[in-house]
């Protein structure tokens, strides 16, 4: 019997220590930052990289950043008498150079009304919840570039035409990364199936297509469409500069989205093209109700690190002398009237802050839409 429930404890457990926070504020620093000696030791160390990085920034950006003025002399440290940081009043003097370059003052309410159109018809677009998708999205990539296309260069209904010259700043970089997002994600899709097509035409055109624009810069791109491009058309031919480097923009920005939608399209299994077959889809039924979706879905981060990587690359335009936010911004330095130590950091401070608002809002909206989707798993 004693043999029986040998296994029966006759001493009563030693007190257990009390186990770690696992939640809050605590247990979240505990799992993520201090789980172990490396990790601990990691987080100390990243902790100090990024203290010698923010202090200097901020206190060039905000603590030592002169606010208000109306000159140069505002922001000189000899006038001031205390270290100068960055030239808030040479950003407020330039804002709307940057904003909308050299677009006269009097139809600046064209570009305010084209932006607030797109942002009316953008939100709804990006929350999921709101109903009627299907127009909303037809009027967005559909209606929109219509309307702000007339509406930015005139020339119709009593509206002043305004030279694509005189555009710059932000104006261009939005219209340059707006056009190339919307035209190349469909030319890159069409790209990719025929890179896979089975027809021998179709697909070595394709292929001489997307490896010559991804084996030339953009560079390149954007020099030959603006000035070698017109030596090869008849003399009464006459293309807008800024028109010349969007299809340059979208040419190329569609032979990298050809082969991100295609690693997209080799990763869903071949049991899925033959479901639709078995159900008697054809071929572009299967592609746009079957393979497509999948596809399109794993490839969230591909196409949106093109789309931000295209964003970026409107900076190269001023090589064709198209005066985007970043060539309005160098512009802007050779202002005698602004001249002043800081300025130039001022002003490519400006400039990044713009870009990364943007890009970083790209990114997370994408992370957002992968974890709705459940295609990138718990992050």
């Amino acid at each position: 019997m004693d043999a029986q429930f040998a296994y029966v404890r006759r001493e009563m457990v030693a007190a257990q220590p009390p186990p770690p926070a696992s939640a809050g504020l605590v247990g979240w620093m505990r799992e993520r930052l201090f789980s172990g000696p490396f990790n601990s030791i990691l987080t100390v160390f990243s902790a100090l990289v990024l203290a010698l990085l923010i202090w200097p920034t901020l206190k060039f950006l905000v603590i030592d950043a002169v606010w208000t003025g109306s000159s140069r002399a505002d922001c000189l440290a000899e006038a001031v008498g205390r270290e100068v940081g960055a030239c808030w009043p040479f950003v407020a003097a330039k804002f709307q150079q940057f904003m909308y370059g050299f677009y006269p003052d009097d139809q600046l309410w064209r570009v305010k009304l084209t932006y607030a159109l797109g942002i009316v018809l953008l939100v709804p677009l990006l929350i999921p919840r709101v109903p009627y998708k299907a127009a909303n999205a037809i009027a967005f990539f559909g209606v929109f570039p219509v309307v702000a296309f007339f509406l930015l260069v005139g020339g119709v209904f009593g509206l002043e035409h305004v030279e694509t010259r005189r555009w710059g700043g932000m104006l261009v970089t939005l219209v340059i990364s707006f056009t190339g997002i919307i035209a190349s994600l469909p030319l890159g899709v069409l790209l990719a199936l025929g890179r896979r097509s089975n027809l021998p035409v179709i697909r070595a055109s394709s292929i001489v297509f997307i490896e010559f624009w991804r084996g030339v810069p953009l560079i390149t791109v954007l020099f030959f469409a603006t000035y070698m491009l017109p030596l090869f058309l008849p003399g009464s031919w006459k293309i807008d500069g800024l028109l010349r480097v969007l299809v340059g923009v979208v040419l190329f920005s569609a032979a990298y989205l050809a082969e991100v939608v295609r690693g997209g399209l080799q990763a869903i299994p071949r049991g899925q093209y033959e479901g639709g077959m078995a159900l008697g889809l054809g071929y572009w039924r299967i592609m746009g109700f079957v393979i497509l979706p999948q596809a399109l879905k794993l490839v969230i981060p591909g196409i949106v690190n093109s789309f931000i990587a295209l964003f970026k690359d409107t900076t190269l335009v001023l090589i064709v002398a198209i005066f985007d936010l970043l060539g309005q911004v160098r512009a802007a330095f050779s202002d005698p009237n602004w001249a002043t130590p800081v300025t130039l950091f001022t002003g490519f401070a400006f400039a990044g802050i713009i870009y990364f608002v943007f890009t970083f809002a790209m990114s997370r909206y994408a992370l957002y839409t992968e974890r709705r989707l459940y295609t990138g798993g718990a992050r």
